[in-house]
């Protein structure tokens, strides 16, 4: 097994898969807690506008994936508390345009997108050394993100009341939080693509929930299963000629089976 890790191209993975991990470990915690996986699913799909957009104008797809991203956090979270319209309505309508504006971009761009199927699916055999700074940069800032407001977070996760009545800029804090779920899709993306990112996002630290109460525990636990997810799929998609991505969700799917069993 050692062997397969002795390519540049599997050292690539291996270490953005582990940057993912910890990311994963820490923001999917918060994106259970808050009940706001679908949300995380309606930003990633907006986010393929913005890869749309980078092939039309010839810039790197990810970057632009960051913009839409935030951007539809941040409308999801204002029309949803500022409208009558339902926070799942906002999603949906988010959902839909992004993918479609997406697809629009990349009809109307010059050329053929190679890698377009990459960032649907994931292909993390294909990471670059610029794609793991991008993802390095977000993971760091959004883990800093979270040491400064831990405690602040930690109110909005379990009684959002209690931080309303002792001044807590509640909503402003939710908006951050889905902001930096945005930034964990866009590092996900190039991994397991806009289909699967929310399934490598939450399902770590849904298996650990069921078995601890701990917050930091269930962080750094959820952090070690991303990891093992990653190295075990990595393995089995090299030792059978399968997608990496998909190969990474299977592992986890049928751990959080497993372990709702053992749970029960």
């Amino acid at each position: 097994m050692i062997e397969i890790f002795t390519y540049e191209f599997m050292q690539r993975a291996l270490l953005a898969g582990i940057i993912a991990s910890v990311l994963c470990g820490v923001i999917g915690v918060y994106v259970i807690l808050n009940r706001i996986v679908f949300i995380g699913g309606g930003i990633a799909h907006t986010a393929f506008g913005g890869i749309g957009l980078g092939y039309l104008v010839g810039r790197d797809p990810l970057i632009f994936a960051v913009l839409f991203s935030v951007a539809a956090a941040l409308g999801i979270g204002a029309i949803s508390d500022k409208s009558r319209v339902s926070e799942d309505t906002a999603i949906g309508v988010f959902w839909a345009a992004g993918m479609s504006l997406g697809i629009v971009f990349v009809s109307v761009s010059h050329g053929y997108a190679p890698d377009l199927f990459d960032y649907l699916f994931g292909n993390i055999l294909a990471v670059s050394w610029s794609d793991l700074l991008l993802i390095s940069v977000l993971t760091l800032a959004m883990l800093l993100l979270v040491a400064l407001l831990y405690q602040d977070l930690l109110i909005l996760s379990f009684d959002p009341g209690y931080g309303e009545a002792v001044g807590l800029p509640v909503r402003e804090l939710h908006l951050l939080l889905l902001c930096m779920v945005a930034l964990s899709v866009v590092v996900l993306i190039k991994i397991v693509g806009i289909i699967l990112v929310i399934a490598l996002l939450t399902i770590p630290g849904a298996i650990v929930r069921q078995h601890s109460q701990s917050l930091k525990r269930i962080m750094a636990l959820a952090v070690l299963l991303g990891a093992s997810f990653v190295l075990a799929g990595l393995t089995i998609s090299y030792q059978l000629n399968i997608p990496s991505g998909a190969t990474i969700i299977l592992a986890a799917s049928g751990t959080f089976f497993l372990s709702t069993l053992l749970a029960r």
